[in-house]
């Protein structure tokens, strides 16, 4: 894939992850195509340092990756004894107590919650391999827009594991608990056609292509009004969690503020 973040001046590159800004959007790409960008607990970091750096005139996160696997997972180094140079392998964390392999695990997540944040729209862009922690990381998103070569896989109940990621909660809430326990308990392959139709994801298109169509997907979002989205977001976020009545009210509340911003009259 072409990058089109390639001649903005980085405000993070490291440990496989580069951030840039342009306006309104901003561009995280994984850097690692050599290795598939396979996952670590430094790229893990780097993830959640570049949530942290995000200014406030972004309004739209776009996730992409180099060459053509958009990530095939956990880096297989991780169960090694030795583990990855200058961290604890996870066979040494599996030693630890019940609070801190918790904590750790805790802090791995990070790197998967903050695309889910309502005053952002985030959008990956997956093509080839996103396997296990790759998978984990596209769901993180709001929306994906998927090559036609995309595979996605979830391969941790495989390993003896299970996604710990933040996964479950919205491959479950896409594409149903039977289906999302078929996938991961078999581990098997969701191409692109599944991945549309059963609303994993929003749009496959052919690989070329794909850069092209998250830029007009991301110009659509934009073209809404900011405040409204991100009320939107929220509005939308929440209703797996709340009665029919209780989204009705909230609906209400929603509107009530947009129709003062939009008249001039606070609170």
């Amino acid at each position: 894939m072409a990058s089109p973040d390639k001649d903005l001046v980085p405000v993070l590159d490291k440990d496989g992850v580069r951030l840039t800004v342009d306006d309104a959007i901003a561009t995280v790409t994984l850097t690692n195509p050599a290795k598939r960008n396979a996952q670590s607990p430094a790229l893990w970091r780097a993830l959640t340092e570049a949530g942290r750096q995000l200014p406030g005139s972004v309004r739209v996160v776009v996730l992409r990756a180099e060459g053509k696997s958009f990530s095939a997972g956990l880096d297989r180094q991780a169960f090694t004894p030795e583990g990855f140079d200058g961290e604890p392998s996870f066979i040494d964390l599996a030693r630890g107590s019940d609070a801190e392999l918790d904590a750790t695990i805790a802090e791995y997540q990070e790197a998967f919650t903050w695309w889910r944040r309502s005053d952002i729209v985030s959008v990956a862009a997956v093509q080839g391999h996103a396997i296990g922690a790759g998978f984990q990381l596209a769901l993180a998103c709001d929306l994906r827009v998927v090559a036609d070569d995309v595979q996605f896989a979830m391969r941790e109940t495989s390993l003896g594991l299970v996604p710990d990621l933040t996964g479950t909660h919205p491959l479950v809430g896409l594409v149903g608990y039977a289906r999302a326990l078929e996938i991961c308990v078999t581990g098997r392959f969701v191409t692109a056609d599944e991945a549309v139709n059963t609303g994993l994801a929003n749009v496959a298109v052919p690989a070329d292509q794909l850069d092209d169509t998250v830029r007009d997907l991301v110009s659509a979002v934009l073209a809404a009004p900011r405040d409204a989205v991100v009320e939107t977001k929220a509005l939308l976020r929440g209703a797996q969690d709340r009665s029919y009545e209780t989204q009705r009210a909230a609906e209400r509340q929603s509107q009530a503020r947009r129709l003062r911003d939009l008249a001039g009259v606070g609170d």
